[in-house]
């Protein structure tokens, strides 16, 4: 490449910026450059999504968990403050549909403990086990072999609540009233069981047979609040003895083994 020309030579330095490949010195309009710098916009980088740091929201505190059942139940040292939990107690869907809670009846130091199903509605309007034609076959039933509700028996049913429409209870409403039934088992401590119906009789022994294979037999139920197994016997329940008069004869059976175990109880 040639030397630069002088700048005194205009036409030769114009030449030689030809030569050099310049072919356009100027624009339309003069541009300062300096203004230019001093005026152009400032361009922030871009950081890429995945690097900025987002600050984390301070961690909520979880809601303190209800009590459950069972932990309100063995809190409870008599039956008349597990009567109040019972009472005061939401955790079971069935209390939304019925209009008392239907507790016990009978003798708070009964040596005898009978435990059925479900309230009715006769139970749910009076707030209390086993009062309606049932309960009145029940009543006979026990008053034959010398039992009472007003001396010397207690009765109450593996839920507390009457089930819409008379339905069977379900599994997780049985699941939830049974902390409190266990307990009133530990509190009242009686000498035997008996147990009416099917699913009274499975839930509390904890066996998946029907009534009629449970029944008429002698089991212990066992629970870490008792000082020894209960001996517990199973029967029919009176409803179902009203729809099947003729099993009367094998829940009579039943009552006299009752009695021979509980008297003879009674005599150690």
């Amino acid at each position: 490449m040639q030397d630069a020309p002088s700048s005194l030579d205009l036409t030769a330095v114009l030449r030689w910026h030809l030569d050099a490949g310049v072919d356009e010195t100027i624009g339309d309009a003069p541009i300062n450059r300096y203004v230019a710098a001093a005026t152009a916009p400032v361009v922030t980088p871009q950081v890429p999504s995945s690097v900025i740091q987002t600050p984390r929201p301070a961690p909520i505190a979880a809601p303190a968990a209800s009590p459950t059942s069972a932990h309100i139940a063995q809190g409870c040292t008599t039956l008349a403050e597990l009567k109040a939990a019972v009472e005061s107690y939401d955790g079971c869907t069935l209390k939304a549909f019925a209009t008392r809670t239907v507790f016990s009846d009978g003798v708070q130091n009964a040596r005898v403990m009978v435990i059925g199903e479900a309230p009715g509605e006769d139970e749910d309007r009076q707030g209390k086990p086993f009062v309606g034609v049932s309960g009145q076959l029940l009543d006979r039933m026990l008053g034959s072999v010398g039992l009472s509700r007003e001396t010397n028996t207690y009765i109450t049913n593996i839920v507390f609540w009457r089930p819409p429409g008379n339905r069977k209870p379900t599994a997780e409403e049985i699941v939830l009233c049974m902390p409190f039934v266990q307990r009133q088992i530990e509190l009242l401590d009686p000498a035997v069981l008996l147990l009416v119906g099917g699913p009274s009789a499975s839930t509390i022994l904890a066996n998946p047979l029907g009534i009629t294979k449970l029944r008429g037999k002698w089991f212990d139920y066992e629970s870490p609040g008792l000082p020894r197994p209960v001996p517990t016997l199973a029967t029919f329940h009176p409803a179902y003895l009203l729809r099947s008069p003729q099993q009367k004869r094998l829940a009579w059976r039943d009552l006299l083994v009752f009695k021979q175990r509980l008297d003879s109880l009674s005599k150690t």
